[in-house]
């Protein structure tokens, strides 16, 4: 049978292994001394090396007998043993990837099978290292110095005038370019579908490249923001260096804990729409919806996938626009360079700029998506009798919404909303309140159950400006000092932007009853606190609190570039800091300082943890960032993984991996998806379907949420992946 490792298109030749395997069916396989007994539903087997025993290696099981693509993904033991469990009955390839090894051949194999495969060292650097994760090759691009800072603009040095540190231009970078991609992947170090023959130079080739498609011209605006020059020049150093020969350090294998992990994965979504993340139950109680499905939203739509059945499916989401939004239905432009993989193809996807999922405890589907035209309707501007409107009108456009999808009816039902609406969390509280992060303008809010009587989203929905405490009398007061405004101490101070750079990025509910989100510019970044009080608007309250950073902070312990936002049972509240590369906690009771005029940022050091995260830095930086990058992060509060509770998980999106942490140790698991390379999560969701069935009855979701599917292993025609990671006692658990 023939086996398509990487499939590319543009003339670029694909590896294929083909391989003829007659399987022996035995009940027990002996090695060492050690017995690998097989139950009717396991693979199992064992991993031998040049040297013996590979330890540390996963085993893939894969088939295409369902109605999607399925496969399982188990890691070695110390003894090269493994077993793959529960696996419905069905014809599987079975296969072994490890880092310093080239894979293995494919056997086919039905569960109750043992079996022995044979892998071969690599013989080369080069050949190791196309295993290795996208972080690691991105870690040889070499960053601007600290010397070549301030950024002088196109006419100086290359570098954007408002890059004003070498961490402007990192955090810059990332969240302009590793937020839709994961750079350091073989479609990103490689041009596999361009001829570089028709280019002057690399430089030229990489302008090409950033500008193809109906992406293009915001890739163009990102690299224009750090210095675009520069940036070219660096990103085709960077390619060239690897051309040459140049490769990265090797990671680790699996260690300890990590070769517990199992992963499961069935393929949903479209082959040109993105999958931005998913969602399995009500993160307040994981065990609702047992065994029920996965949904996903973004690009492609709503996707959802059937884990018992092994069905997947796509419906078009539903908009009160006339027209689809520019982009929204296809992936080539005719304004702009066609795509290099899909040229003008239109993908005929409905997805209305659908961001992020979250399900409430009536089994519905929440969704921030754009629901009308980006307009602001009257009501929620001055002269409106709304009082959230009389308090603060609001002044951005905005262009996303809320909606919600009921399975039980197949049908969606459309929320209009004055404020901008990008992530959502659910508070544990009487009135299912929705929580929603938009622009730092003002924290929104949907009553979910007066919405529910009612049907009316003005009476429903309420908002908060972001005003700050700043002349200490303990409350909100107007007139306040606006933003960049000549600051009176007599005044309290808004802290809110219209600028959408500055948006409001992640939210949570805190069991204190305060709400708090992230605010991603300008480096460093902010949480802020929202405490609504007993009658909002008027009783709103700010802070904000900002990571170490800046003069008199050793550039070691940086942090910068807060994103996703969660908290534990004990109220502390965890962040992933992209930018810097940390998964840091904030604890506000340590602070000594909450309001006054020196309360604006960096004024509680003491309530901060950073845990830099595992995997090499980049090349030239000169304080704390690594090359990975961590779209969002999760706290496992109820351990629907099995590794505790209370365990905070952050996404490792350059670096194939979710990332959880053991505080108090500061011990990483990293759990890699070896296969299909180009794993990147932006978000993740614990279910619990058996509270009595161990670790079997729990696990992680996750899903491939890049914003080009096809640059993951596979290429063209490549779709996302939904993922369960599940923790079982030890490799070979049954």
């Amino acid at each position: 049978m023939g086996r398509l490792r990487w499939a590319v298109t543009g003339g670029v030749t694909a590896t294929v292994v083909t391989v003829v395997t007659v399987v022996t069916i035995v009940t027990i396989v002996t090695m060492t001394s050690v017995t690998v007994m097989t139950a009717a539903d396991d693979i199992s087997g064992v991993v031998r090396g040049p040297a013996g025993p590979e330890a540390g290696v996963w085993v893939i099981a894969e088939t295409t007998d369902f109605e999607t693509t399925y496969r399982k993904i188990v890691v070695t033991d110390d003894n090269g043993r493994f077993v793959v469990p529960d696996l419905p009955d069905a014809s599987y390839s079975v296969w072994v990837r490890g880092y310093g090894l080239v894979d293995s051949a494919t056997q086919q194999a039905r569960p109750g099978a043992n079996i022995t495969a044979t892998v071969n060292a690599a013989a080369t650097p080069g050949e190791a290292a196309a295993l290795y994760p996208a972080n690691y090759w991105y870690s040889l691009l070499e960053v601007p110095p600290e010397s070549d800072f301030p950024g002088t603009g196109m006419r100086g040095n290359g570098i954007g005038a408002t890059m004003r540190t070498q961490a402007d231009w990192v955090d810059r970078m990332k969240d302009g370019c590793q937020l839709c991609h994961q750079l350091g992947n073989y479609a990103t170090r490689e041009f596999p579908v361009m001829d570089l023959d028709q280019f002057d130079s690399p430089v030229d080739a990489w302008e090409h490249r950033i500008q193809a498609g109906s992406s293009g011209p915001a890739m163009a605006a990102e690299l224009n923001r750090i210095g675009r020059p520069r940036a070219l020049t660096l990103y085709a150093e960077w390619t060239d260096r690897i051309r040459d020969g140049e490769v990265p350090p090797a990671p680790p294998r699996p260690q300890g804990r990590e070769r517990n992990v199992v992963l499961t994965m069935w393929g949903w979504g479209h082959e040109q729409g993105m999958v931005h993340d998913e969602v399995a139950t009500d993160k307040r109680n994981p065990t609702l919806y047992p065994n029920g499905p996965i949904y996903g939203v973004g690009g492609a739509g709503l996707v959802i996938t059937d884990p018992v059945t092994h069905r997947s499916r796509r419906l078009d989401l539903t908009a009160n626009i006339a027209e689809r939004p520019a982009g929204d239905s296809y992936q080539g432009s005719s304004t702009a360079i066609p795509s290099l993989y899909w040229g003008d193809e239109r993908a005929d996807l409905r997805s209305y700029n659908a961001h992020n999922p979250m399900m409430d405890d009536q089994g519905r589907v929440w969704i921030t998506q754009s629901v009308r035209e980006a307009q602001i309707p009257g009501w929620c501007q001055t002269g409106s009798d709304n009082r959230f409107a009389q308090y603060y009108p609001i002044q951005h456009r905005e262009s996303r919404q809320v909606s919600y999808y009921d399975p039980a009816t197949e049908s969606f039902e459309l929320i209009e909303t004055c404020f901008f609406t990008h992530h959502l969390q659910f508070a544990d509280d009487a009135n299912d309140t929705l929580w929603l992060s938009g622009s730092t303008e003002v924290v929104g809010w949907l009553n979910t159950k007066l919405y529910d009587e009612t049907g009316d989203h003005r009476v429903a929905q309420g908002w908060c400006p972001t005003v700050i405490d700043t002349n200490g009398d303990g409350r909100i007061s107007k007139p306040w000092n606006e933003p960049e405004a000549a600051v009176d101490p007599s005044r309290d101070t808004r802290i809110g932007s219209l600028d959408m750079f500055q948006r409001a990025y992640g939210v949570i509910p805190h069991p204190d009853g305060s709400v708090w989100v992230t605010r991603r510019f300008p480096v460093p970044g902010q949480l802020i606190r929202l405490d609504p009080g007993t009658n909002p608007p008027e009783t709103c309250r700010s802070e904000v609190y900002e990571p170490p950073y800046g003069p008199g902070v050793d550039p070691d312990a940086w942090g910068y570039g807060p994103r996703g936002i969660d908290v534990d049972g004990d109220g502390l509240v965890w962040t992933a800091l992209g930018g810097s590369g940390h998964l840091a906690s904030f604890d506000r009771t340590k602070c000594r300082t909450l309001s006054g005029p020196t309360a604006t940022g960096q004024h509680c050091p003491e309530g901060w943890t950073l845990h830099a995260t595992p995997g090499p830095k980049l090349k030239g930086v000169s304080h704390s960032a690594n090359a990975d990058y961590h779209y969002y992060n999760w706290v496992d509060r109820f351990d629907t993984l099995g590794l505790g509770e209370d365990t905070p998980i952050a996404t490792g999106t350059s670096s194939d991996s979710l990332l959880a942490l053991e505080p108090e140790t500061g011990e990483w698991v990293v759990m890699r998806v070896p296969y299909p390379m180009g794993f990147y999560s932006r978000g993740l969701d614990g279910r619990i379907d058996d509270p009595s069935a161990g670790w079997k009855g729990r696990g992680v979701w996750a899903a491939f949420d890049t914003s080009a599917p096809w640059h993951l292993e596979g290429g063209k025609g490549a779709t996302s992946e939904i993922v369960r990671f599940q923790i079982r006692p030890d490799p070979l658990a049954e």
